[in-house]
């Protein structure tokens, strides 16, 4: 989630609803096989990681089951629009500005230290899990020291 609010934040948008899903692998049949997502409706379109990770983690709560192999986790940010142009009714609620403040230094002080400096006290520093990049398919369409070689003879 910290990554997505950077990514609004650099667009200079925010999003009034968040999709999160988790599921199991699909390959192993031996392991039982689960998969749900949630919606969630924020209460106002917003950037701000701490209402956004809140949000992810009430949601994941509501789904989780105990038992499973979980493989993989998305969350998805939904009703983008720029601040100020999504208009619920008259009486909507908007991000507070000590929220922007905040998003603002905080984007500051990651920016200067690397990511990751500051971040929720939720998320760890050093995870246990990290991603497997055994089976990762090459990039050769994007990086030029991946591009396949052809010998002649």
């Amino acid at each position: 989630m910290m990554r997505a609010s950077e990514k609004l934040r650099a667009k200079g948008s925010v999003c009034k609803k968040i999709r999160v899903s988790i599921r199991t692998g699909m390959f192993n049949p031996e392991e039982a096989k689960f998969a749900n997502g949630v919606e969630v409706d924020l209460p106002y379109p917003t950037d701000d990681v701490r209402l956004l990770t809140k949000a992810a983690v009430d949601a994941l709560e509501r789904m989780y089951r105990p038992g499973f192999k979980y493989s993989k986790a998305e969350v998805m940010l939904l009703n983008l629009c720029q601040p100020g142009e999504y208009t619920n009714d008259l009486f909507a609620v908007s991000q507070p500005s000590e929220a922007t403040k905040v998003m603002a230094v905080l984007d500051k002080i990651n920016g200067r230290w690397g990511r990751r400096t500051l971040r929720a006290a939720s998320v760890p520093g050093s995870p246990d899990w990290a991603m497997r990049r055994e089976m990762m398919s090459q990039s050769f369409t994007t990086r030029i020291d991946q591009l396949w070689t052809v010998q002649c003879r």
